[in-house]
């Protein structure tokens, strides 16, 4: 367990198990009374979804998802379940305002649309084309092209095309946990740490999220599901600089030692 960072200032995170999805399951209105959350049943369901709503909240309560420095980037995480999971797949070897801001810069390379069928049946190379176009999506371009194309195509093989089925259709924690480590690209941690940002910050909380989302669940500033923020994004990355020194200093003295 990792100890409790202090600084990082974070929604209150329910435990609700009511609230299980991104999209379809929402809180029920008598919990909203004082809650600005964009997953609060105001009026219709379709008024819920629709973009004036997210605009109207906004204006209200601030975002859930400040981590590019664009309101648009920003905005686009927080309405479209795909750009927020490739933006997730992204999230390496690139700094999190670049992995995050890339899927509004794709969508725009696409023609104004993310649509998991669509980069499915792209010829890869194509695809590779676009993740190169200056400015490149991705310092490693290729592989994470590569990385996207597969990553659309088992979301079109296994929840119609879309990535909001990954969570809708998870029972509990295990269950989601074992949907995204089935997706190209996404390992133990990538998995625990998009756990912890569906529940943190989206309101996405079915039964044991934060068991499986491990320390990654805690209070405190360990990953891009404590940022809301630029005082906590720069924790954040404190955090990661001295785990990542820490995990260093480890290899060496094994290395020592043989």
């Amino acid at each position: 367990m990792a100890p409790h960072a202090k600084g990082c200032v974070i929604g209150s995170v329910s435990t609700n198990p009511r609230v299980t999805s991104l999209g379809a399951h929402r809180k029920a209105p008598r919990e909203c009374a004082d809650n600005l959350s964009p997953f609060c049943e105001r009026e219709s369901t379709s008024a819920v979804v629709s973009r004036s709503r997210n605009a109207a909240w906004l204006s209200l309560g601030g975002m859930k998802l400040p981590l590019t420095g664009d309101d648009a980037a920003d905005r686009l995480l927080e309405e479209d379940p795909l750009a927020l999971l490739i933006g997730m797949l992204l999230d390496q070897q690139v700094t999190m305002e670049k992995a995050f801001h890339s899927p509004y810069e794709l969508r725009e390379r696409l023609g104004g649309e993310l649509d998991a069928a669509q980069i499915a049946a792209m010829d890869p190379e194509k695809l590779k084309v676009l993740f190169a176009e200056r400015p490149a999506l991705h310092r490693f371009p290729g592989s994470m092209a590569d990385r996207t194309s597969d990553l659309a195509k088992a979301l079109v093989q296994d929840y119609d095309g879309r990535a909001e089925r990954v969570w809708e259709t998870a029972k509990d924690g295990n269950q989601l946990f074992a949907n995204l480590k089935a997706l190209p690209g996404f390992g133990d941690q990538k998995a625990k740490i998009f756990i912890a940002l569906l529940g943190k910050r989206m309101g996405v909380q079915p039964p044991g999220w934060q068991e499986a989302a491990g320390f990654y669940a805690d209070h405190g500033c360990y990953s891009v599901a404590d940022v809301d923020g630029p005082d906590s994004l720069a924790k954040v990355r404190e955090y990661k600089r001295a785990a990542k020194a820490e995990a260093k200093s480890k290899a060496k003295a094994k290395a020592a030692k043989s």
